[in-house]
């Protein structure tokens, strides 16, 4: 892939909608595991020779220094990417441990980003990781709604023929995009989520629409989690939604009863290709463990609708006012009576097994074919 000039800006332009700006963030723990997953997905598409499409609705600028004045006042990413590639800064350099085959490809993806020769500058937002991910007959149609994010996006991917953005709402687009042109894919939905309540009514909105238009194409929605009241309403949508199966991953770094951090993050990955869930199982146990600092990270992955299986009947009350009342609460996998995998990674500086309740760990394919690799890249950048 060829690119522009280098991207590089003194000053952060002036916002003219939203506040977030995921250079703040880039390469956290949420990033972590939402691109293991989006790996993960890609690899699952590329087991047919076929091409395929992908569409992320929020795309941002691509790319991201993490040597950055907004990443250096978060520091986000030394919880997050940090942790996974330089494990013996931890106490214990024995927490690391074998990494998994999906885990150890994505981590290979970060480093070989131009940039990193000497050591973690940059971090590849979730566009340039999709266009080092697929191969030469695939394509890309990444969205961005804020003009100076969209315009960075444009100068980063302009020559690449497989690569389209768009300055656009990512929302309305699907209603263009969808059914993509090779007739098979996937939509990356990751907004920012500034209103949760508001944030959600429109990702119910353009699933049910787009599963009308498209009711066979893969849909993976990253989601935050500070209260769990939020996101329980959303996830009972989903048993609903007219998706064939919904398979969710989740990240708890602490407790789910505040609303004034980000206390984990998951993905629910609606019509999620065959055996996803088997390609997960082993990396999200290893990424609890590194990803633990004062407590142990606790990781969930299991189904919260399996093809076949008729939706649960609704609960009367939430799950808060259940466990109050002392009544069961506890998720069974609809139809086949078996809880969902979960999971705590053990202390920090006790390693523990890879696999903590689980079955087998599914088995690591060939690495697909890439497309050339993208020349040297200036990221976006505030100084």
């Amino acid at each position: 892939m060829q690119t522009s000039a280098p991207l590089y800006w003194s000053t952060l332009p002036a916002v003219t909608a939203m506040n977030y700006r995921h250079a703040y963030h880039a390469g956290n723990f949420a990033d972590v595991l939402k691109h293991t997953v989006l790996l993960a997905l890609i690899e699952a598409m590329q087991s047919k020779s076929t091409p395929f499409g992908v569409i992320e609705t929020h795309a941002g600028s691509g790319c991201y220094a993490l040597d950055s004045r907004e990443a250096g006042k978060t520091g986000e990413f030394k919880d997050g990417i940090k942790r996974l590639l330089y494990p013996d800064l931890q106490t214990d350099a024995a927490v690391g441990g074998n990494l998994p085959p999906l885990l150890r490809r994505w981590l290979d993806g970060i480093v070989a980003v131009p940039g990193n020769e000497e050591g973690l500058k940059v971090y590849p937002g979730s566009p340039l990781q999709i266009a080092n991910a697929i191969r030469a007959q695939d394509s890309a149609q990444l969205c961005e709604l804020q003009p100076e994010e969209a315009a960075r996006l444009h100068d980063l991917f302009h020559r690449d023929p497989r690569i389209h953005t768009h300055h656009r709402d990512g929302y309305e687009a699907l209603k263009a995009l969808l059914p993509p042109k090779e007739k098979r894919g996937l939509v990356l939905i990751d907004p920012p989520y500034e209103s949760q309540e508001a944030e959600y009514k429109l990702i119910e909105k353009a699933l049910k629409s787009s599963l009308q238009r498209w009711p066979t194409g893969v849909y993976a929605v990253w989601y935050p989690i500070k209260l769990r009241s939020q996101v329980q309403p959303f996830l009972r949508w989903l048993q609903r939604s007219g998706a064939k199966r919904v398979l969710r991953a989740e990240l708890m770094l602490h407790p789910d009863d505040s609303p004034l951090r980000l206390n984990g993050s998951g993905m629910v990955i609606l019509n999620a290709p065959w055996k996803l869930d088997e390609a997960l199982r082993e990396s999200l146990p290893a990424m609890a463990r590194l990803l633990s600092k004062d407590r142990p990270v606790e990781w969930k992955l299991d189904w919260l609708l399996e093809e076949g299986a008729e939706p649960p009947a609704p609960s009367p009350l939430p799950p808060s006012r259940l466990a109050a009342l002392g009544l069961p609460t506890a998720r069974v996998r609809p139809g086949s009576g078996k809880p969902g995998l979960a999971g705590r990674s053990p202390s920090p500086g006790k390693p523990g097994p890879d696999k903590p309740g689980s079955p087998k760990a599914g088995r690591a394919g060939a690495s697909p074919s890439k497309a050339p690799r993208t020349p040297r890249i200036r990221p976006d950048r505030a100084r």
